[in-house]
């Protein structure tokens, strides 16, 4: 089997204003169309009941064209999460590498996110010394900027 790498998913209480947030703190591109989704087919691939979304796909920091994008989908009716945990099972953040954490650091929390962890370096031995913090997107998706040298 080949495989590749094509998008990540979250589902957003507002799938505009959370896309607006990436697009200004990492500067990921939108990715034409806009998507209106529903029918049956829909409610079969997802097994969700009267399934129907809008959104869209953002084109992720470094990638071009046919790369991987980030997709921000709001259901008509969503289901809510639970608080933020770093230790939750399943998916638990998007990692962006950049080359000033604080000031990274800084958008994120100007743009509505929240903080989680502290700014943290150690040495990965064989890799090189880790500078990282969680932080929270404004709805709650823990994000992990990293710097490395």
């Amino acid at each position: 089997m080949k495989a590749k790498y094509k998008h990540t998913n979250i589902i957003a209480r507002d799938w505009r204003s959370l896309a607006k947030f990436y697009q200004e703190v990492f500067g990921c591109e939108f990715v034409p169309p806009e998507r209106d989704l529903q029918g049956e087919w829909l409610a079969r691939g997802t097994g969700v009941s009267n399934a129907h979304f809008t959104g869209g796909h953002l084109r992720l920091p470094g990638h071009r064209e046919g790369g991987p994008t980030l997709e921000i989908y709001q259901y008509m009716e969503n289901k809510p999460k639970p608080p933020t945990a770093a230790n939750r099972e399943g998916i638990m953040h998007l990692a962006f590498e950049v080359d000033d954490i604080d000031r990274a650091t800084a958008d994120v929390l100007n743009h509505g996110g929240t903080k989680v962890g502290d700014i943290t370096s150690s040495e990965v031995k064989g890799v090189g010394i880790l500078t990282f913090v969680y932080l929270a997107d404004p709805e709650g998706n823990i994000i992990e900027l990293q710097t490395w040298k």
